[in-house]
């Protein structure tokens, strides 16, 4: 049970989540945050594969409980990299779904992967945003699809990635996630799902549909432009194959 609870630390559950967010707000790097938003769920799995104890079935309650209270939380921030935290937290806190519906570890690593990959972008991407603006805050900047359509293009579809809309593997992975969870817990599902959408939706505005506050001619360059495309095209294709193998 003890490895249970310390695995809760990797894998959150509330108010063991707080070490996560807690972790990436003391990290100032982009970089940085998206190593530990990669490799942090990795451990929690890593450690759920050794341990002997099964998982209590009010387990999964708690991760449906704190995956909402932290898709609650997205509507009041502001600050990207902090955003892209709570929805990793939100995310990750499903896997104990999976985990307790008897799903094996390389079924937990990819679907922690699906809900770390975006995420650890999103918090990369603060970077050329606070290069350019000072800070990555929504609604500080505005309106950035009229004068960095490159910039606009990569953060819009990599917050529909982190959201888990299709076809990217995000969404595969929540219809596993319904599929083994009664009613109540996949209606709490949908709310949770409903709620980051509704979280994205108000970041973009923030961003890239709002007035413009700012300007700046220095658009990300093509390099960086085709890189984050082609990742996200590799990710969608390894989601696709992966979940037509049984994910």
């Amino acid at each position: 049970m003890t490895l249970l609870l310390i695995t809760s630390l990797f894998l959150p559950l509330f108010p063991l989540s707080i070490v996560l967010n807690g972790a990436l707000t003391t990290l100032r790097h982009p970089a940085a945050r998206c190593a530990v938003l990669l490799l942090w769920p990795q451990l929690g799995i890593g450690l759920l594969s050794i341990a002997q104890h099964a998982i209590p079935s009010y387990f999964v309650p708690w991760a449906l409980l704190t995956s909402g209270l932290y898709a609650l939380r997205l509507l009041t921030v502001r600050d990207m990299g902090r955003w892209a935290g709570l929805l990793a937290t939100s995310g990750l806190a499903l896997t104990w779904a999976l985990a307790a519906a008897g799903a094996d570890s390389m079924d937990l690593r990819l679907f922690a992967f699906w809900f770390s990959l975006p995420h650890a972008l999103m918090a990369l991407l603060v970077l050329p945003l606070t290069r350019r603006f000072g800070a990555a805050y929504a609604g500080l900047q505005g309106g950035l699809i009229g004068h960095l359509p490159r910039l606009s293009g990569v953060l819009t579809v990599t917050a529909l990635a982190a959201v888990a809309t299709p076809p990217f593997p995000g969404f595969f992975g929540l219809l596993r996630v319904l599929h083994v969870l009664d009613w109540a817990g996949a209606v709490t599902v949908l709310f949770i799902w409903l709620t980051w959408g509704w979280a994205a939706t108000k970041l973009l505005q923030g961003f890239v549909f709002g007035a413009e506050r700012m300007e700046s001619d220095t658009d990300i360059g093509r390099a960086s432009t085709l890189a984050f495309a082609g990742m996200l095209g590799v990710f969608i294709a390894v989601g696709l194959y992966s979940t037509g193998g049984g994910l």
